[in-house]
């Protein structure tokens, strides 16, 4: 079974872009390092809900977007090496400064997740 880790934060409109081109630089590296999928989605039919939702679960504003994402390993422990590697490269340096993130990263929610069915 594979290993996931899932992300969901709010995105100014405005950083869509630089958002965007972040993504793009981060998951070629989790690819390089042996990351088996790497996915960034932004909301198209996510409503906030009358006891939870994702708007809800990242104090989404009026002027930002959900973003849902994930990147998928062969195992946990794949996962942990693989992390290690991405976290120590001097690629994403810019990326490690809250201040300089196109979003607000309190607002992130992640955490890993085992497979239970996948098809």
């Amino acid at each position: 079974m594979s290993y996931v880790d899932g992300f969901v934060l709010a995105v100014p409109k405005k950083n869509l872009a630089a958002y965007r081109r972040l993504a793009r630089k981060a998951g070629k590296i989790w690819m390089e390092f042996g990351a088996l999928q790497y996915v960034e989605s932004v909301a198209d039919d996510v409503k906030p809900g009358k006891s939870t939702s994702f708007p809800q679960a990242v104090k989404l504003k009026p002027d930002e977007i959900v973003v849902f994402s994930w990147i998928v390993y062969k195992s946990r422990a794949q996962r942990d090496r693989i992390n290690k590697k991405v976290m120590a490269d001097p690629r994403l340096a810019d990326m490690m400064d809250p201040k300089a993130l196109p979003f607000d990263g309190k607002r992130m929610i992640f955490g890993g997740f085992k497979y239970v069915v996948s098809y």
